[in-house]
């Protein structure tokens, strides 16, 4: 409806503007030549009103333009966010974040900037271009044949243009990118960089892309520059050939002097309409670019997508309340073996990435309990964190079958998956925000008891409450204005606040002394009773009291047991072990 009030509105605009011109020379041959004042009174009151009509049609045109421009480039946003939000881990680094962050900003305002000029010319161009050939010919059929030689040397020059430029816009976007990504790595790495004394190579390094990025503007800057005086030219010819043919016609009777008044401004109307379609044109191959790689993103197929369920069908998973005692479930939940409650089976899972030469994992088999831990230890690269992201479907087996209280995770909802899991991930990270906020992601509902309750058990309570704002303490992006230990205990905080049947903790014990390591544990182990528990760890005295210990020697998992049993009979358990403890200290 608000297109068709542009094109409305448009038209008034274009149909006044093409008016004026023909009145004005009426206003000459009839009124000032002819002597006739009332004549000129009328006309010239008839101009008033339209070119007020056309003022006000211009306005409401270009801000109803802007506003369904703008609506778009955030309904592209919004899209955008979401398909980012559900891709893998996989797909995005496919991509890369900054090229994702590029995509989402810098490209969708290239679009914004086109479909403000379409919006605001979508009508108007043509319409004032084919009208004013029009009424010029109705002028003076003779002077016209201008009008048909200059418009295809117009268009030819346009082309030549806007062909040369589509390329170099799609190269300028990739550059953005290329930017993009080393400025973002030197900041996150700058403690790395000033550590390693690498500043004049990172310099250099941004010098160069800074340079590409240069060199791919001036070009197409140099292509949109030289347009202008191009078509300036060849408008400005014609129309000296229009005044000196003109000038001939009118001394030898053929022509009056308000039709070369009339045909000299429709030359000129003309003009205009082509200015606004080479801003379109020069706007169009960026925005062209962008919405390619756009495009890209959005048609991404999703490498980890819900399973197909009968409508209806929303029979809730036993055992799966989600925060504060909601129940978890979804169109593609189906019911679990209410016997297996929260039990986590791995049978012969394999794991590895798209054109690698070795799979990560290969083969995992074991059974995790509700009530027991389970920890996995190995030496760094043995696919530890590999193996609990396979648990929330983060990244997916290619080989094998994980499942929950008896039911295959692909049979369930990502949501609903996820619900019955709390995480706290290897990288301990905290929004900007309040660390409410943050512990509040955990269980929106939690009241301010609960929520002291959590730090409490993830020993973070002290450091909180000797805050100035305590629960309302500012958190930079990250959590950067918080130690590393701070950070883990905190993101702990956030887990148990969510009473999730399953627990993964991806080394999330490695930041904490061994005292504080300690009365965390025993903290948490009776908020974990019932829960099925998985922890990634370095250190052996943090997983000693484990039910159930998992041993990853190059993904593949070579013993499993308890402490003392692995102890007993496994060689690389006693190496790490050994590395770690005094041997005879060890229970």
């Amino acid at each position: 409806m608000t297109v068709l009030a542009i094109v409305l509105l448009q038209l008034v605009q274009t149909t006044a503007n093409l008016l004026l011109p023909t009145l004005n020379a009426a206003i000459i041959d009839d009124g000032i030549v002819g002597g006739d004042t009332p004549v000129i009174l009328h006309l010239g009151a008839w101009m008033a009103g339209i070119a007020a009509a056309q003022v006000v049609a211009a306005v409401a045109a270009g801000y109803l333009g802007a506003v369904v421009a703008m609506d778009a480039g955030r309904q592209l946003r919004e899209e955008l966010f979401a398909k980012v939000a559900s891709m893998s881990s996989q797909e995005v680094a496919a991509f890369g974040a900054p090229s994702l962050v590029t995509r989402a900003t810098n490209d969708v305002a290239q679009i914004q900037n086109l479909a403000v000029l379409v919006f605001t010319m979508l009508v108007a161009a043509p319409a004032i271009f084919l009208g004013g050939i029009a009424l010029a010919i109705h002028q003076d059929i003779a002077l016209s044949g201008i009008v048909v030689a200059v418009v295809p040397v117009l268009a030819v020059i346009m082309a030549v243009i806007v062909r040369r430029l589509v390329p170099l816009y799609r190269e300028g976007q990739e550059l953005i990118d290329r930017i993009s990504r080393v400025l973002r790595e030197q900041i996150i790495g700058a403690n790395v960089i000033r550590g390693f004394v690498r500043q004049g190579h990172e310099m250099r390094r941004f010098d160069a892309a800074n340079k590409d990025l240069t060199r791919n503007n001036q070009r197409s800057a140099l292509l949109v520059a030289g347009m202008m005086p191009m078509i300036m030219l060849v408008v400005n010819l014609s129309s000296v050939a229009v005044v000196w043919f003109g000038g001939h016609r009118i001394q030898a009777g053929e022509m009056r002097l308000g039709a070369l008044t009339a045909f000299i401004a429709y030359i000129l109307q003309i003009l205009i309409a082509i200015m606004m379609a080479m801003y379109v044109f020069m706007t169009a191959p960026r925005a062209a670019a962008c919405a390619e790689r756009i495009q890209a993103v959005l048609d991404t197929g999703p490498a980890l997508a819900d399973p197909w369920a009968p409508p209806g069908n929303t029979a809730a998973v036993p055992g799966t309340s989600g925060p504060r005692g909601s129940t978890v479930g979804s169109s593609a939940d189906s019911t679990v073996d209410s016997t297996a409650g929260s039990t986590v089976e791995f049978r012969g899972v394999s794991f590895a990435y798209p054109g690698a030469e070795a799979p990560v994992l290969d083969g995992i088999t074991f059974t995790a309990v509700p009530g027991t831990t389970t920890a996995v230890i190995g030496a760094t690269g043995s696919g530890k964190t590999t193996l609990l992201n396979l648990l929330p479907r983060f990244l997916d087996a290619t080989g094998g079958e994980i499942s929950i209280g008896g039911r295959n995770i692909r049979g369930l909802g990502i949501e609903a998956l996820r619900s019955l899991i709390a995480m706290v991930p290897q990288q301990s990270f905290l929004f900007s925000g309040t660390l409410e906020q943050n512990l509040r992601m955990g269980s929106p509902e939690a009241s301010d008891e609960e929520l002291w309750q959590a730090l409490r058990a993830a020993q973070a309570e002290d450091f909180v409450r000797k805050l100035p704002l305590g629960l309302q303490s500012p958190v930079s992006q990250g959590g950067t204005n918080f130690s590393g230990g701070q950070r883990q205990r905190l993101c702990i905080g956030r887990a148990l606040l969510r009473g999730a049947p399953v627990y993964l903790f991806d080394d999330s014990f490695s930041a904490l002394d061994y005292g504080t390591d300690a009365r965390l544990r025993g903290a948490i182990e009776p908020l974990l009773r019932s829960a099925t528990v998985l922890i990634v760890a370095e250190r052996v005295a943090t997983i000693v009291d484990a039910g159930l210990i998992l041993v990853l020697e190059d993904g593949r998992l070579v013993a499993q047991g308890t402490h003392q049993e692995l102890m007993e009979s496994s060689p690389s358990y006693q190496e790490i072990a050994a590395s770690q403890l005094v041997l005879e200290e060890t229970p």
